[in-house]
């Protein structure tokens, strides 16, 4: 079995923070959220995987990523010229694919737990298509599924004003290659896409197998800055280790729960609360950083207090005088001075900020 992440589109909700590179490079503690989808294929024991890129960013994103050795896989890129949908992407991957059943895994999502089981499902009982649904509050957002006693999928409609079901598509498909043959039954939709909605109908009405299974741990589409910071402090919550300081830190300085500190990065009278993640080669003086904070690579943060945000590579943040809090902070930002008005301050930058 093959695995097929889709890695394309521009990140347009992301903006600004994807002015300055790829969404799917965006660090979620401190690991771009590309490499968690990688993480996950290669633990079900896939890694033969194909990456769908964007000419836009797949050279960042191949340049980062490399050909699959840190995650014990093979990987191979292929670009997607015009964002022209997910069945669309499927389409051009077919060479990739040739006759092989595949995961095709949405790269902007994280998922809880192992794809172990769905996958022995699938292949259990033969099907043309599962499709992973998770319970949703606002399924009018979603493309949703109607599934009946036995998880057979009957009907899936995109984005509904009166759902079927609360259950949306979780961005997680295994198909066999019969897929294949019902993308080149289907034609664009309505804004112009072929979507994997309709080829899954096609598959569906045409009577093929296709079953679903409910993720029963969390699902976060990091395509927003709430999402991502949010899926910042679960990552953090559940997954950071016990404390690893591989930095230094001077007698000045308090760290309490579990912090990791990178190699070359320095405290100079700062209070860490853990979970933290800091990267390497940092450099923080007369700081307070607080709980589901990452800080990445070459940042420096001089006399600021920040808490649940997250600081990408190259940053650096000086005298900002009230805390700043739920914050994403862009590559190789700059951000100093402050009014001394707000008690705290929110930002979602990926440029430099002077304020006075």
């Amino acid at each position: 079995m093959k695995g097929l992440i889709l890695s394309g589109g521009k990140g347009t909700r992301l903006r600004p923070l994807t002015y300055t590179g790829a969404k799917q490079l965006v660090p979620v503690a401190n690991k771009p959220i590309l490499w968690y989808g990688i993480d996950s294929l290669v633990a079900a024991g896939i890694t033969d995987i194909g990456i769908v890129v964007s000419p836009e960013t797949g050279g960042e994103i191949e340049a980062k990523t490399g050909k699959g050795d840190r995650f014990g896989a093979r990987l191979t890129y292929i670009q997607q010229t015009s964002p022209d949908g997910l069945a669309h992407a499927v389409k051009i991957a077919r060479p990739f694919l040739q006759d092989k059943a595949f995961v095709m895994y949405l790269g902007d999502n994280l998922i809880q737990g192992s794809l172990g089981n769905f996958l022995k499902a699938f292949q259990a009982k033969t099907l043309d298509a599962l499709i992973l649904l998770k319970s949703v509050p606002n399924p009018t957002a979603f493309g949703v599924a109607d599934v009946d006693a036995q998880g057979r999928v009957l009907h899936l409609v995109e984005k509904p004003s009166q759902p079927p079901s609360d259950l949306a598509l979780v961005g997680v498909y295994l198909f066999s290659p019969q897929i294949h043959i019902a993308i080149d039954q289907i034609r664009p939709s309505a804004r112009g896409e072929l979507e994997i909605t309709d080829a899954i109908q096609h598959l569906i009405d045409t009577q093929k197998p296709v079953e679903a299974q409910t993720l029963r741990g969390w699902w976060l589409d990091t395509g927003k800055k709430d999402n991502l910071l949010e899926a910042n402090r679960i990552i953090l919550d559940e997954y950071l280790g016990a404390s690893a300081i591989a930095g230094t830190v001077d007698d000045q300085s308090q760290i309490s729960g579990r912090v990791t500190l990178g190699a070359g990065s320095t405290l100079v009278n700062c209070t860490v609360r853990g979970p933290v993640i800091i990267g390497q080669n940092c450099r923080l003086e007369n700081c307070f950083v607080g709980a589901y904070s990452s800080i990445g690579d070459q940042v420096t943060l001089t006399d600021i207090e920040i808490d649940h945000s997250v600081v990408l590579a190259g940053a650096r943040i000086e005298g900002i005088r009230q805390r700043i809090v739920d914050s994403l902070i862009g590559q190789r930002a700059q951000l100093t001075m402050a009014p001394a008005r707000p008690r705290a301050l929110r930002f979602w930058s990926a440029m430099t900020v002077k304020l006075s």
